[in-house]
């Protein structure tokens, strides 16, 4: 992929980011109510929120090149399982939406800085995100019964954790990046700071004029 690409991209998601086909519940804001719609709902939640989407792509991107690309991600994906059912449960986080777009800034200037980040540090803030990330993910399946939310858990735990790991190859495999200084990654990671900082204004506009 050329420069030109990835910044294009950026250009996109930024639109993006803003609009609202981007929703955070699959299905159209109805509860699953069965197996396989919690499934597809769990599918297909970190995909057509592209806030959620750019972060677990940076999770990937960032866990290329921590020593250990596959464990790493793994802190993230239990976390948000543990968001989503402490939400679930009738527990509420502070100030979700605006942690979770300050996640993304935040990780996206990691990747954006070239440097590498100890593992223990990477992990802890993949878990403390993550936590925040699923309470986001809650929305989508409060009320529930028991079936469908398994099934959802299920589903999002599996499509997060496909999308770090294939943006981990892409970045080590495909795009050969030698290390977390490579141009590809690092301009993968402006993108994501990019949508991070449009979600940020977006809800610090909706908190000053509300």
């Amino acid at each position: 992929m050329r420069h030109s690409h990835i910044l294009a991209l950026a250009s996109v998601a930024l639109a993006a980011s803003a609009g609202p086909a981007f929703a955070h519940h699959p299905m159209g804001g109805e509860t699953p109510a069965t197996l396989a719609t919690g499934l597809l709902s769990g599918l297909g939640h970190p995909i057509i929120g592209v806030d959620h989407l750019a972060f677990v792509v940076a999770v990937g991107l960032a866990a290329a090149f921590s020593g250990n690309r596959l464990l790493s991600p793994l802190a993230f994906v239990a976390a948000t399982l543990v968001g989503c059912l402490v939400t679930v449960s009738g527990t509420a986080l502070p100030a979700v939406e605006l942690t979770v777009a300050g996640s993304l800034v935040a990780l996206g200037a990691i990747v954006l800085s070239g440097r590498s980040v100890g593992r223990p540090a990477l992990i802890g803030f993949f878990a403390l995100a993550g936590l925040f990330h699923g309470a986001a993910y809650a929305e989508a399946i409060v009320g529930a019964e028991a079936t469908p939310l398994v099934a959802y858990l299920v589903g999002f735990a599996m499509i997060q954790y496909a999308i770090a790991a294939g943006a981990a190859h892409v970045a080590l495999r495909v795009w050969h990046a030698a290390g977390p200084d490579a141009i590809r990654p690092r301009l993968a990671g402006a993108v994501v700071a990019g949508v991070g900082a449009a979600f940020l204004v977006e809800n610090l506009e909706g908190l000053i004029f509300a």
